[in-house]
């Protein structure tokens, strides 16, 4: 039974990784095509902010499901040192995911208008001077 297991959490956790790298070509295929258009027609109703929060939505999401596979992975990892290697990984991943989710907010607030404090990007509330 754990061999079962075994096997269909470590096939599960590459399907993942395969689907996250779908949901990236996608997103690829969306930017390029995105921004051709908006390069041979400026006026096509798309600026290159919306494109770039679009394309980094999908790497966020693409993100979530390679940290998603990730935690499959160590629940088989048979050695420390395999561990080790998928919590840094993970790490590294999750940073990645925070710090773009964070640039794809203070680009939409920049989108709308709404100026961005320096105390908004560190995480704390504005002062009222």
């Amino acid at each position: 039974m754990k061999e079962l297991a075994e096997l269909v959490t470590k096939y599960l956790s590459s399907f993942i990784e395969i689907l996250a790298a779908v949901v990236i070509g996608i997103a690829l295929l969306q930017f390029l095509y995105s921004y051709a258009l908006n390069v041979s027609r400026p006026n096509s109703g798309k600026t290159i902010q919306d494109i770039r929060i679009r394309f980094g939505s999908s790497l966020t999401v693409s993100l979530e499901l390679l940290l998603g596979a990730d935690i499959l992975a160590t629940a088989i990892a048979p050695t420390w040192d395999e561990i080790g290697k998928l919590a840094a990984i993970a790490t590294l991943r999750t940073a990645l995911n925070y710090f773009l989710e964070r640039e794809l907010k203070n680009s939409e607030l920049a989108k709308q208008g709404i100026p961005i404090e320096a105390s908004d990007i560190e995480g704390t509330s504005p002062r009222s001077d």
